[in-house]
């Protein structure tokens, strides 16, 4: 059986119960879970209603949650949409004693792990890598203020480590390794291939498509910064397995228009998981 990290991000499968602060931001409408991350962020759909005809997205993280910052994300997204970008508008963002929030308006757009995307696997992963390659060729490297590199995400690793972090904790594939081991294989990371500005988290949920299947938007970009392409396109592809199954990763390259990077490709993955 393929292992996909552990506390990864899914479709909740049950109630969801919804924060306060969230429904006194909905009118205390009706709103549909559809999405809980490995940090306990949620997000749910707000169909709408008389003085907020447009449906949006609801995104809350509670208190004390460090790692899932809204506020830096609202600014990626704004600036990513200035430039031209194809992601969400941002309605509102704010944060209280309780926990933080991000409001965006819905797309006309279904994510690539909806149903129907998960048994079209080809075409979902086909249209994750041509996202990407819209994405990459579109954000302007010199004008971003932004940084995904590698140095700030191996002192995340040490953290880590730091905080009692052992290999066990880390995946299937490199729970072999010692602290030392994986520290010397991070810091022994392969030139660029060339600097974009990445998504940050280009895991297949984070694509949505349209109904033919095409590439239509990205979401989550909490971690949109400048970084190798292959930062994105390595998780990318290793989403693909987690998500649709083994045997189309190769689609994801194919959609970008590149081929597979062996020694890249390993090492990004490793840094995914570690940093």
């Amino acid at each position: 059986m393929f292992d996909k990290p552990e506390a990864v991000a899914e479709i909740p499968t049950g109630p969801v119960p919804v924060p306060e602060r969230v429904r006194e931001l909905t009118g205390g409408r009706e709103l549909v879970p559809i999405w809980v991350n490995g940090l306990g962020g949620l997000t749910f759909r707000d169909m709408g209603g008389p003085g907020n005809a447009s449906a949006s997205y609801v995104k809350w993280v509670a208190a004390g949650t460090p790692e899932l910052d809204l506020a830096e994300e609202a600014n990626r997204l704004g600036w990513a949409r200035a430039q031209g970008a194809a992601v969400p508008e941002v309605l509102s963002h704010g944060a209280d004693e309780a926990g933080s929030w991000l409001i965006t308006r819905a797309l006309e757009a279904a994510s690539a792990v909806e149903p129907q995307w998960i048994a079209e696997p080809a075409i979902a992963a086909r249209a994750i890598g041509a996202g990407l390659r819209v994405l990459h060729d579109t954000l302007p490297v010199d004008e971003c203020p932004f940084e995904w590199g590698i140095p700030a995400r191996i002192e995340q690793f040490e953290e880590r480590v730091a905080s009692g972090e052992s290999p066990g904790d880390w995946h299937r594939a490199y729970r072999n390794f010692t602290v030392a081991e994986a520290r010397r294989r991070l810091h022994d990371a392969p030139d660029p291939d060339r600097l974009v500005v990445c998504h940050g988290d280009a895991c297949a949920p984070n694509t949505l498509l349209d109904a033919a299947g095409n590439f239509a938007a990205h979401v989550d970009l909490g971690s949109l910064g400048v970084a190798d392409r292959w930062a994105d396109l390595a998780v990318a592809a290793w989403s693909i397995d987690w998500n649709h199954g083994p045997g189309f990763d190769t689609l994801v390259y194919e959609g970008y228009g590149i081929d597979a990077d062996p020694e890249r490709i390993a090492y990004y993955r490793l840094l995914w998981d570690l940093g």
